[in-house]
């Protein structure tokens, strides 16, 4: 994507043309070989600029912000004094898993900012290489070395500039495990897969042999079309064609699990179960308790009173640390008491609400979100709107 992106965008391209360093990492673009005068007035020349990308898919526009990064020494001028110009502060940054930068600076030639990268990228390093050139003429940041791209690791078909933007990008790294997979793909599932989707999980696999219907339709994210109703896809067909549109590793099992294939889920990074309780569950349980995969299981009681649907939404986290525990948690009859939630369709915010509680948890354990509770199952209660956590473990 690197090379692909410095091709398809003007202001890149024109940048290696006049022999910037540039390359792309994650949504950060990188200028590497900047020159520049340390306070002992030594010229250096191992400075990195870095800035966040910002992107409408894959062309770039005008840079959201003025500042730039900067790893090296403080750039000074001829006295040895730090560059006025660049308004520095010493703020260090982790912006790939191999550059952390230990300045920010900031230079504003016009109230709107820059036009596009290319004039920011020659902006700044006019002002950081300018003294060092003084001295010494061949003091350039236009060297002409090249970084060759690395083959595109990424799973997405576009670039997550959201979290370069927000500055959590190697914190979304934490998430990048091999593979997941989603077992059951009706209304909690496919909102488990829609956050997923988002994540940067090299591998999705979802798994579920039933066709895509109407009442599917007022349970997932987004709208089908009544002519896709009509096609009466596979759920694993109809959610895979949306969601590779942004995400490259969505593996489509168009199949229950039962003997034949559950030991696959026993290869997986962490397992989510949104499925109706039964001898399918029950399966899926044994097989991976044994295991080290730690799974969620996702699931809803719902009733109907006086004209109104109530219930419990919960999700159970089992881990190698509390098998037994979470598998007391988890309904896993053979056929479950009647619930409402079989027929009432209009219920998509509580399957979004499963989902999300799920997805949240797993991303807990990930350390992505702080966790100052251990709690492997959680519930919320509709009629009171009470979120419960219980169940801490080591």
């Amino acid at each position: 994507m690197s090379y692909k992106l410095i091709e398809l965008n003007e202001d890149l391209r024109r940048l290696r043309e006049l022999k910037f360093n540039v390359d792309i990492e994650g949504a950060y673009l990188i200028v590497r070989d900047i020159p520049y005068l340390n306070s002992q007035k030594e010229v250096k020349r191992d400075g990195i600029l870095a800035t966040e990308l910002t992107l409408n898919g894959d062309k770039t526009i005008a840079p959201a912000r003025h500042q730039i990064r900067f790893k090296g020494e403080a750039p000074c001028d001829a006295q040895g004094i730090a560059i006025d110009a660049l308004r520095q502060s010493a703020k260090k940054h982790q912006v790939t898993r191999g550059i952390t930068c230990d300045f920010e600076f900031s230079n504003k030639p016009r109230p709107e900012g820059y036009l596009d990268f290319r004039e920011k990228i020659q902006n700044y390093a006019g002002i950081i290489s300018g003294p060092a050139s003084t001295l010494d003429p061949t003091a350039t940041p236009m060297t002409g070395n090249v970084v060759e791209p690395q083959p595109d690791e990424s799973p997405f078909n576009y670039l997550d500039t959201n979290s370069a933007k927000a500055e959590i990008s190697m914190l979304s790294e934490r998430l990048a495990v091999e593979r997941i997979a989603i077992v059951g793909l009706g209304g909690t599932g496919s909102y488990v897969l829609d956050q997923m989707a988002k994540t940067p999980v090299a591998q999705i696999h979802i798994y579920d042999g039933d066709k895509f219907s109407s009442h599917n339709a007022f349970r997932a994210p987004g709208a089908a079309s009544l002519d896709e109703l009509r096609a009466q896809p596979l759920k694993v067909s109809y959610f895979a064609d949306i969601y590779s549109k942004m995400h490259r590793g969505i593996v489509s099992h168009p199949e229950y699990i039962d003997e034949a294939n559950v030991a696959e889920l026993t290869q997986m990074d962490c397992v989510f179960l949104c499925m109706d309780a039964g001898p399918g569950k029950r399966l899926i349980v044994e097989t991976l308790g044994p295991s080290k995969v730690p799974f969620f299981d996702a699931s809803m009681g719902l009733y109907e009173k006086a004209d109104r649907i109530g219930g419990i939404l919960q999700v159970t986290t089992s881990t190698e640390s509390n098998r037994d525990q979470a598998r007391d948690r988890m309904s896993l009859a053979d056929a479950d008491e009647p619930n409402e939630y079989d027929q009432n369709i209009q219920i998509a915010d509580l399957n979004a609400l499963n989902a999300q509680l799920a997805v949240l948890r797993w991303k807990k354990m990930r350390g992505f979100y702080h966790a100052f509770d251990r709690a492997n199952f959680s519930s919320f209660t509709v009629g009171s709107n009470l979120l419960l956590n219980e169940d801490q473990y080591d």
